[in-house]
C-alpha cells in the first residue's frame, strides 16, 4: 500500500515538473525562436512623427539684422555709438545725439552704451564681454583698465591701483585720436568674437530718433 502511494506521489511530481518545462520551453521558443539572444524578446519602441523632446540652447540674437524691431528704436554700428558719446563728451547721465543707419538724428545716454562693454554676443555671435578681460581688479585685470563701470572707464588704462589715474583711453573727446577707437577700429584682438577690425559690421538698436 505505501509502495502505491509513494509511485503516484512520485509519478504526480515527475509529471508536473516535466509539465512545467514543456511551457517554459514553449513560452521561450514563442518569444524568441530559436536564438539565445531573445532579439524577439525586445519591446517594440513606439515612435512618433513629431519629436517630443525640442532643443533646449536658443542661438544668439543676431544683432546685425538689416531692419529695426521697432521703428521707434534706432539701428546704428556699435562703435560709433560709442564714438558719439566720446565725442558728446562722454558723460554719465546727459543724453548725447547720434545719427543711425536710416540717417535719422537719435538720442542716447550712457545706459545704451555701457552694455557694450559688459554683455557677451553684443559686438558680434560668440564674443567675449570686454569685462571678462578689463575687470574691477587691477591685479588681474589686463592692461590694468576696469570696463565694469563709468568710473573705471573714465579712470583710464595702465592704473597702479583702483584708487588711480591711468592713461585716458577716450581721447580727451577726440574719437579717431583715442585708444579705445584704435582697438577697436585697427586692432585684430585675439578675443573670441573680436578677431578683425569692429569699425564697421556689428550693429546694435538702442536709443531713440529725435527726427522722424
Amino acid at each position: 500500500m505505501k509502495d502505491d502511494v509513494r509511485k503516484t506521489v512520485f509519478s504526480t511530481l515527475i509529471i508536473f515538473s516535466v509539465g512545467v518545462v514543456i511551457w517554459v520551453a514553449f513560452l521561450f521558443l514563442n518569444a524568441c525562436g530559436f536564438s539565445l539572444a531573445c532579439d524577439k524578446g525586445i519591446p517594440n519602441v513606439e515612435r512618433t512623427p513629431i519629436p517630443t523632446l525640442m532643443p533646449a540652447a536658443m542661438p544668439a540674437a543676431d544683432m546685425n539684422m538689416k531692419a529695426a524691431p521697432n521703428p521707434d528704436v534706432c539701428r546704428v554700428a556699435a562703435a560709433d555709438l560709442i564714438g558719439a558719446w566720446v565725442a558728446a563728451g562722454s558723460s554719465e547721465k546727459e543724453a548725447f545725439e547720434f545719427t543711425d543707419t536710416d540717417a535719422r538724428t537719435c538720442e542716447a545716454t550712457f545706459a545704451d552704451v555701457q552694455p557694450l562693454f559688459i554683455e557677451p554676443n553684443f559686438w558680434a555671435n560668440g564674443s567675449t564681454s570686454c569685462v571678462s578681460c578689463h575687470a574691477a581688479d587691477m591685479k588681474i585685470s589686463l592692461a590694468q583698465l576696469d570696463l565694469t563701470s563709468y568710473e573705471g572707464i573714465q579712470s583710464g588704462s595702465r592704473r597702479a591701483d583702483a584708487e588711480s589715474k591711468g592713461t585716458d583711453i577716450l581721447g580727451g573727446g577726440k574719437w579717431e585720436s583715442s585708444l579705445l577707437y584704435q582697438f577697436l577700429a585697427e586692432a585684430k584682438a585675439d578675443v573670441p568674437g573680436h578677431e578683425t577690425s569692429m569699425k564697421t559690421g556689428y550693429f546694435v538698436f538702442v536709443g531713440k530718433p529725435v527726427t522722424p
